[in-house]
């Protein structure tokens, strides 16, 4: 049995929408856009970067849109000054902490929201060593903004690999493997999903990296074959 629509005002236009509807996909629905960061489209939403927390007249905190379903009766505002506000202090705390420098999306979102990159300058950045323990991509860590969705596409949401997870706690949370093993000593089975969804550059493509570092495309191919063929050899021998 279906449920009946709630209908709710979304910066001022009223909405019907069905109960199990979020208020993201709800605005969605009538053109009326919020920005997400963490949110995947592929992924299971958790509210963890929390910038598209809006206004609800019921609610005492600002509510992330990703998660929160709709409700009779109620008027979301999406870009009020305090909602404004609050993306805004997200992304200055980004700037203040990881290398932002190859996620273009967010600094069009900052720039839109009039962040201030050096509101913070006494802030400890993220400034761990690129990983480079495999053929197939890179981890700089130093771009990750913990968004979880790397975890979320090699666990339930697509894989079921399982081969990376959070690490740490508070300042010291990472993306890391079980008991940060190579990924070569993981289950991962090198898929590429977790590049694709990354939304700052913190995965990326081997040779694409080594391109950057100036390597020709000839030497690119043939460390990255190399380093294939190795790595067949070397299970060859352990059967």
């Amino acid at each position: 049995m279906e449920s009946s629509p709630v209908t709710l005002t979304i910066d001022g236009q009223t909405i019907q929408a069905n109960p199990n509807t979020t208020i993201l996909e709800a605005a969605q629905q009538v053109g009326i856009e919020i920005p997400t960061i963490c949110y995947h489209e592929h992924c299971t939403a958790n509210a963890l970067c929390r910038i598209c927390v809006v206004e609800v007249s019921n609610a005492r905190a600002l509510v992330p849109a990703c998660i929160a379903n709709v409700q009779e009766g109620v008027v979301v505002q999406t870009h009020s000054a305090r909602v404004q506000r609050a993306r805004r202090t997200i992304l200055e705390m980004l700037h203040s902490s990881v290398d932002l420098s190859e996620a273009p999306e967010i600094l069009a979102m900052a720039k839109n929201y009039n962040a201030d990159p050096q509101r913070f300058p006494d802030a400890q950045r993220r400034e761990p060593p690129v990983i480079d323990d495999n053929p197939m991509y890179i981890r700089d860590y130093a771009k990750c903004i913990l968004c979880w969705r790397c975890v979320q596409v090699c666990a339930e949401d697509a894989q079921y690999t399982y081969a990376i997870n959070f690490s740490g706690r508070g300042y010291e949370t990472q993306i890391s493997t079980f008991f940060h093993h190579a990924m070569p000593e993981t289950t991962c089975v090198f898929c590429g999903q977790c590049v694709g969804v990354c939304p700052t550059g913190a995965l990326k493509p081997k040779r694409e990296w080594l391109l950057e570092q100036g390597h020709n495309p000839e030497t690119i191919m043939q460390l990255t074959r190399s380093e294939r063929r190795g790595k067949k050899r070397r299970a060859n021998l352990t059967v």
